[in-house]
């Protein structure tokens, strides 16, 4: 038969949502089909074709559909073909049908000629066909039936069973393609055809954008997309993103940061504002500018610096803009017949730098004004005139009666960038002015608390007499401590002595050329008639005051003669017998400690556990006075006798002493079972402990007069010579009134090889935290060992309990220790407690302090109390002095790796915190802001970090004065 083909206004609709990833390819789209997109063709030479109709759904809305029900007549072939589809970038097409069928069984008659599906091809084509339609040329896709049919009810009800298939077509390579639908005898309404294909779309990923990427034909494989930065970012790493079959973006990989003066904002990077900049491409925010520095523009990649202020050329750009300093102040000389010592104080203002120098420019001039001219090379100066970084210089090789100038210039690391002159500060000294003095040092009168002393002025008249300072000290002590006064008249009164105490005295005069040398000691009682024993006498042989080697170099230098006294016994003090010294170590128990009945005891409670058996609480009678609250240590049952021997070891040791901060032994029972120690009760258990379950409840004068009592009866024990070896927070016990007491005297130890446990006692391990390094390596203990522990108890009383060196294993402690690293202050610490922690870690043990030192230091803080105040925190940037003499480290990662925080590297170095300058200079709020979150993180950052500043910016003197 005759092909006919007609076009009908029919327009392909949608009536589904739409899936981003997904491209329609035809367009546009509503729930209607209502334009020319289809055509319908007829393979019969009757005019049967699909009719486009449109109905009302059971909501009275209306449907617009293509219908054909030919079902009476047998071998349909009816074709509904749509208009030429651009491909556009498809490379697989996908086909959904929204449609309805009738169910055959519904329709009487028509059983052999009624069919339920109908056929879907398809045809690729580089254009349009126009109105020429051949069946042949096209490539069937699938045959179509319906999941659900309805029925003559469903008509009547106007129920609308919806179907809805969807197909693929593909692959396709032509510019485009037609879509036919073959009926062979159904009955169908075709309600709605989608085309489209699927594309992974459009997406800015990690400051990168992609584009539109279709998906490869093979669903195994991916499509692997390269993306472009964004303006104003640059690659870190190569971003990639691989597309995947369902058009869904997969595997990010690389990212670009925003560069130098951007910063991100909602996914684009945008120049920093005024006023701030940054000076390292990276996701990290701008910066507000440094110190005396700015930035008018937007975009900044770093400041520049105000007038008068500059930025060495090795500064990074995260530092604040400096200055040159101040002149140096207070400069004064001493002078003898070899040597002339100059000294002066730092700047006053060093200009916001650490990097002081100083250079010394001498003039040797005539007796008129303006008659000077440069010093020759026969002067020597040592260490060097120029590039100094001590404030002091020793010149030599000087002439006799001649007058010099010397001009001290201060400079720092921006000096050389000033068009101003230099700052420098001139004094003149005469080189016939010797080293000048006050005549002998006579006493007036004593009595048992002063002295008053006059002495003769100095014949100095081409000077003025500025002042006279006197320093003395006990004898007995020789300048362990001294105290000193100043007055200005030729005579001065010194109150607050002991009684029937020898002093020693030596005087200086301070003119306007500087300091003299001390006159001879001399040795004063305090009470009237008693000098007998107290020659008042020169002793100035024991006070060398100058000191020349071979080369002429001179030293000034005051020395102490602690190590003679510490040798020597105190009178009337007990010395300390060592239980194991006796043959039979009962007699060394009935010798110092008392035996009790045991029927006077009451025990109430067990309150812990010993190596040795049970701890209990109770009362204890005494004739005569009220019950007492003691603690009873038992010894279990079934013990051997070298245990009941070990047990009652520590009451022989106990019984010996007798002073307020030491545990003190009520008694033993030793006649009858069980054996017991009895010790008076301490109500608030261990110091630790305490401690930890009252955080933050003290102030720092309540834990001062703890620490106070602990080295108090350390003193106690030092004195009689005795060596505790285990002095920490755990072994100290408080009572209710928070009066510390050292305790723990029972144990012998042996060195293990075990490096965690380091010495071992018959009470179990003992930590290597809390031991000097001399005791872990050669068990050398002493009172010095011990005034290490007494540091580190410190260490926990300010911190309230905290566990010293946190997770760092004993080894690594080890390690750290003989590197020179030493804990840092905790939050909250006072500079000068800090400072005596850190003089009772001296690697050194001679130079760490005496407990005797140890307890007039924090007297003398209890009585000051804004001696407190300066906190290791709040030390200020241009704190004068030296460096303390602990290891410095290289680069923050060195910094980091050492307090075990190397985690956060990429954090500090990325929010610009790259020098260990700017790191001393970060707060809390810093360290929050570059990512940390755990609290305990920031407590021990924070903590390093003081102990960094101390060492950029505090003076520690080389000694201990109290």
């Amino acid at each position: 038969p005759l092909i006919y083909c007609s076009t009908l206004p029919v327009r392909l609709g949608l009536a589904s949502m739409w899936i981003p990833s997904f491209s329609p390819l035809l367009s546009p789209y509503s729930s209607s089909l209502s334009s020319p997109s289809f055509s319908s063709c007829l393979f019969s030479s009757s005019p049967v074709q699909w009719d486009a109709i449109t109905e009302m759904d059971e909501h009275n809305r209306p449907i617009h559909t293509f219908q054909v029900c030919n079902v009476m007549e047998p071998n349909q072939n009816n074709w509904l073909r749509s208009n030429w589809i651009f491909r556009q970038a498809a490379q697989k097409v996908y086909v959904e049908l929204r449609f309805t069928l009738r169910d055959c069984n519904s329709i009487p008659w028509v059983s052999g000629t009624c069919k339920e599906t109908f056929n879907l091809f398809y045809h690729e084509t580089d254009e349009s066909h126009g109105g020429a339609f051949k069946p042949a040329q096209y490539t069937k896709i699938d045959t179509i039936a319906a999941d659900e049919s309805f029925t003559q009810m469903d008509l009547g009800d106007r129920i609308l069973k919806l179907n809805t298939e969807v197909r693929e077509v593909g692959p396709v390579s032509r510019k485009g393609f037609y879509l036919a639908f073959q009926d062979i005898g159904a009955c169908i309404a075709l309600v709605s055809v989608r085309v489209y294909y699927k594309k992974c779309p459009f997406t800015l990923r990690n400051l990168a954008s992609f584009p539109d990427t279709v998906p490869r034909v093979d669903s195994s494989s991916l499509v692997e997309v390269r993306g472009a930065c964004v303006d104003h970012a640059e690659e870190r790493d190569t971003p990639k993103l691989y597309c995947g079959a369902d058009g869904d973006w997969l595997v990010p990989l690389g990212k670009c940061v925003c560069s130098m003066g951007y910063e991100e904002i909602d996914g684009a990077c945008a120049a920093c504002k005024p006023g701030f900049y940054k000076a390292f491409a990276g996701n990290i925010k701008c910066s507000k500018c440094p110190p005396h520095s700015y930035s008018y523009g937007e975009g900044a990649i770093l400041c520049h610096c105000e007038k008068g202020f500059y930025r060495a050329e090795k500064d990074p750009p995260t530092m604040a803009c400096t200055r040159p300093p101040s002149p140096p102040r207070n400069v004064l000389f001493h002078l003898n017949d070899t040597c002339l010592l100059l000294e002066w104080s730092p700047p006053s203002d060093t200009g916001g730098r650490r990097d002081l120098t100083y250079n010394v420019l001498c003039k040797r001039c005539g007796p008129q004004p303006g008659q000077c001219q440069l010093c020759g090379e026969e002067l020597r100066f040592v260490p060097r005139p120029q590039g100094l970084t001590n404030s002091t210089v020793t010149v030599m090789d000087f002439s006799a009666r001649a007058n010099y100038t010397f001009e001290i210039e201060s400079l720092n690391g921006v000096s050389e960038m000033s068009h101003f002159p230099r700052p420098f500060t001139a004094i003149t000294v005469s080189t016939d002015q010797g080293a000048f003095m006050v005549g002998m040092l006579k006493k007036d009168w004593a009595s048992q608390n002063s002295i008053a002393l006059s002495w003769l002025e100095p014949d100095l008249p081409s000077l003025n007499v500025v002042d006279y300072e006197i320093k003395y000290y006990e004898k007995e002590h020789e300048e362990l401590s001294y105290s000193s006064t100043r007055t200005k008249a030729p005579s001065v009164i010194i109150t607050g002595l002991k009684p029937s105490t020898c002093y020693v005295f030596s005087l200086r005069t301070r003119t306007s050329a500087g300091h003299s040398a001390y006159s001879p000691k001399y040795e004063l009682f305090t009470k009237t008639g008693e000098e007998a024993g107290c020659r008042q006498t020169s002793v100035s042989r024991y006070s060398p005051l100058l000191i020349s080697d071979p080369d002429r170099h001179c030293l000034f230098s005051r020395r102490v003669l602690s190590s003679v006294l510490s040798a020597l016994p105190y009178p009337g003090v007990k010395t300390y017998v060592d239980p194991d010294t006796y043959e039979d170590p009962a007699q060394a128990v009935h010798e110092f400690a008392k035996e009790i009945d045991p029927t006077r005891i009451r025990i109430e409670r067990v309150i812990g556990a010993g190596e040795f058996g049970e701890v209990c609480s109770g009362r204890l009678r005494t004739p005569g006075k009220r019950e007492t609250a003691v603690a009873i240590k038992t010894l279990k049952g079934g013990y051997v006798e070298r245990q009941r021997r070990d047990f009652l070891r520590e009451a022989s040791i106990m019984g010996q002493f007798d002073h307020p901060n030491i545990i003190r032994l009520e008694g033993v029972v030793t006649k009858s079972r069980p054996v017991m120690i009895v010790v008076e009760y301490m109500e608030n258990g261990s110091l630790d402990s305490f401690l930890r379950n009252h955080d933050g409840h003290f102030t720092v004068i309540q834990l001062v007069g703890m620490l106070r009592g602990i080295a108090s009866g350390m003193k106690y024990l030092s004195d009689m010579g005795y060596v505790h070896r285990d002095l920490a927070a755990r072994n100290i016990l408080v009572n209710s009134n928070l009066v510390c007491k050292v305790s723990d005297f029972g144990l012998s130890r042996v060195l293990e090889d075990d490096p965690e446990a380091a010495y071992t006692t018959t009470g179990g391990k003992i930590p290597i935290r809390w031991t000097a390094p001399e005791a872990i390596s050669y068990r050398k203990f002493s009172s010095a060992s011990d005034a290490w522990s007494y540091g580190i108890v410190m260490w926990e009383v300010m911190s309230y309990g905290e566990r010293p060196y946190w997770e760092m294993s004993n080894q690594d402690v080890i390690l750290s220790i003989e590197e020179g690293y030493r804990l840092p202050a905790p939050m909250g610490c006072p500079v000068a407690l800090h400072q005596l922690m850190l003089h009772c870690w001296q690697k050194e043990r001679s130079q760490r302090p005496k407990f005797i030192d140890m307890v007039s230091f924090l007297d003398k803080l209890i009585r000051n109390p804004s001696s407190l105040l300066a906190l290791v925190e709040d030390i200020l940037p241009d704190s004068p002095g030296e460096v303390v003499d602990y290891p410095m480290f290289i680069s923050i990662g060195d910094w980091l790796d050492s307090i075990k925080m190397s985690q956060y590297k990429n954090s500090f170095v990325a929010a610009g915190f790259s020098t260990l300058d700017s790191v001393a200079q970060m707060t809390i709020e810093d360290v929050r802001r570059i990512g940390v979150v755990l609290i305990g993180h920031q407590r021990r950052i924070v903590s390093s970090i003081q102990t960094l500043r101390l060492q950029l910016l505090h003076e520690q003197e080389k000694g201990f004065h109290v």
